[in-house]
């Protein structure tokens, strides 16, 4: 894989220092024409060499040696490279790193490199299975475009060898080759066919932005994917939870020629399969969500797709959106009605809120389940999907609250994610405009749910893996009195009806005199049932096959089967 990532960037000069631990590597490019190496028996002289070379020559240039000090040879010059930006890629060969500090002899730890060394430093481990074979050819792509990126520079790659001593290996294999665009490069055509761009958690878009998405979706059949945190309100919006999370059902929407995939993390744990993934983020990081990354454009997204409608003249007819609707439209209608649970209140809730209207999710459960559901045009969503903690859920939401003191903002969190951030309703600053509700399940409910691991240990889990139990055991008094005593008025519900009953003065369009916590009491159980019922209202007939092998030999037995198939 290095070495076919070599000849696919280009990358043929090389620099070699005897040595065992990096025989396997010098061994196959010695035998192969495209390189062109030099024989250095000195490494500190070796990395002053690649120094000359690159610097003359204008091109990268490989290092490779040994385990043991070798590599500390190449400290000055790399020092060197460093501070004059020449791409000199030092490649050096070691043990599993696990032997370090098992006084197991020329084994050294390359782990952390000076701060004026090298831009990049990546460890490298084995192959042996599909994800260690992404991990590869991301930290390879990753290394080598780092060479020349912001001016250019030295960078590491710190290779696990298993001293193997059979060469075989007749073609190389196929790798996925990422290349970066920046201002000044050439732009790739864009594909014909289906054009999916994917929101992750974004910040709030301007109207420039908005209006540049839509012509873009206009001239090459485009739609963007969303859920609540991607906050683009545009003509072409797809929001995404419903048909994108189907258990036995891939819809054909979901299927794309290419995803342009721009913002942050996203905490809706959607499925798509993209033949090629773009992305366009200024930070020009290499970051392959859908493990199909081709590109990274290190660009501002308004100027990503500015560049691309002024190269295309002419509209076409947008098929993709109509298409999404149609999808949508035949799912959304066929939800049946759901238990009492965190998914029937957010159908039953998100629609009529307020105009203008701020919503804060709590992660994993609230923030699945609310995904589901679309929120009205002027409403935006956010949640803490930076980090994944249950930590500040809360906080943030009293945070947002203080900048706009005359706006609505909404709060929906479970009962842990509330405990254990509940100080914070106690601060002196919380306004009027708070409106929080609390999903109190008694446990951590996402441990209970059907398709997580914990859900096998049964009642069991509830003992300590999804922490029930605690914080009164779902008492009706003790959030009531912190509540009242904090200034807040108090809600709460235990069934559909009671809901209904307060779901209109928690909704209240206009600022109330106190702010409203509103507890609502649902069951581990239809809260696992309502994702169930939502994640498979659609079922192809590969899904129903899939589901009778699994009654018939189990979870176990469907995961032998796949790698049967896959040998």
């Amino acid at each position: 894989m290095l070495i076919a990532l070599l000849k696919a960037h280009g990358i043929k000069k090389v620099i070699a220092s005897p040595g065992t631990t990096n025989i396997t590597f010098i061994a196959s490019i010695q035998h192969e024409p495209y390189f062109e190496i030099y024989s250095a028996a000195d490494e500190r002289s070796a990395a002053y060499i690649a120094c000359g070379l690159s610097a003359e020559s204008g091109e990268p240039v490989v290092l490779s040696c040994t385990g043991a000090t070798a590599s500390r040879n190449y400290v000055p010059g790399l020092t060197e490279a460093f501070y004059r930006k020449l791409p000199v890629l030092a490649i050096t060969a070691t043990q599993p790193v696990d032997r370090i500090g098992h006084n197991i002899a020329q084994v050294i730890d390359r782990r952390v490199q000076f701060n004026d060394l090298v831009k990049l430093s990546v460890q490298v481990s084995g192959v042996y299975n599909d994800d260690d074979k992404w991990a590869c050819e991301i930290a390879i792509n990753k290394a080598i475009l780092e060479l020349k990126h912001h001016g250019g520079g030295p960078v590491h790659i710190n290779f696990t060898t298993t001293y193997s001593t059979i060469y075989d290996t007749k073609v190389l294999p196929k790798v996925n080759v990422i290349r970066r665009i920046s201002y000044k490069d050439e732009l790739p055509n864009i594909p014909e066919g289906k054009i999916g761009i994917f929101v992750g958690n974004h910040k709030k878009w301007n109207k420039e932005l908005i209006e540049v998405v839509d012509a873009f979706c206009e001239k090459y059949n485009a739609i963007v994917f969303c859920d609540h945190t991607s906050k683009y309100k545009g003509k072409y919006r797809a929001f995404a939870g419903l048909i994108a999370t189907q258990e036995s059902y891939q819809s054909p929407c979901c299927f794309v020629d290419l995803m342009i995939h721009i913002g942050d993390i996203s905490g809706a744990y959607m499925f798509f399969s993209p033949a090629k993934v773009w992305r366009v983020n200024p930070d020009g990081e290499v970051c392959d969500t859908f493990r199909k990354l081709q590109y990274t454009f290190e660009m501002e997204e308004r100027d990503f797709f500015e560049q691309y409608v002024n190269l295309k003249e002419d509209k076409k007819e947008n098929t993709f959106i109509t298409e999404w609707k149609n999808e949508y439209e035949k799912i959304y209608n066929k939800i049946p009605e759901l238990p009492f649970s965190n998914a029937w209140i957010a159908q039953n809730t998100i629609s009529k809120l307020p105009e203008n209207s701020i919503l804060h999710l709590g992660i994993l459960n609230t923030l699945r389940t609310w995904n589901y559901f679309e929120e009205p045009q002027s409403v935006l969503g956010y949640s803490n999907t930076g980090g994944f903690g249950i930590d500040g859920c809360v906080s943030s939401l009293i945070g947002a609250s203080l900048g706009e003191p005359n706006k609505l903002f909404f709060g929906v969190v479970g009962d842990l994610a509330f405990f254990y951030d509940m100080n914070s309703i106690g601060n002196r600053h919380v306004g009027h405009n708070v409106r929080l509700m609390v999903i109190n399940n008694g446990r951590g409910t996402e441990f209970r749910n059907y398709g997580h691991i914990g859900h096998n240990f049964g009642e069991d889990a509830d003992k300590y893996i999804a922490a029930a139990g605690h914080y009164g055991r779902k008492s009706h008094l003790l959030l009531k009195h912190y509540a009242e005593d904090l200034g807040f008025e108090y809600l709460s519900a235990s069934n559909k009806e009671e809901y209904f009953n307060n779901l209109k003065k928690y909704l209240e369009p206009k600022i109330t005199d106190r702010p409203i916590l509103f507890e609502v009491f649902t069951d581990s159980n239809d809260e696992s049932e309502a994702i169930r019922i939502m994640k498979n209202i659609e079922i192809s007939a590969k899904g129903k096959a899939k589901k009778v092998i699994k009654s018939v030999i189990g979870e176990q037995g469907v995961n032998v089967l796949k790698k049967l198939i896959k040998k």
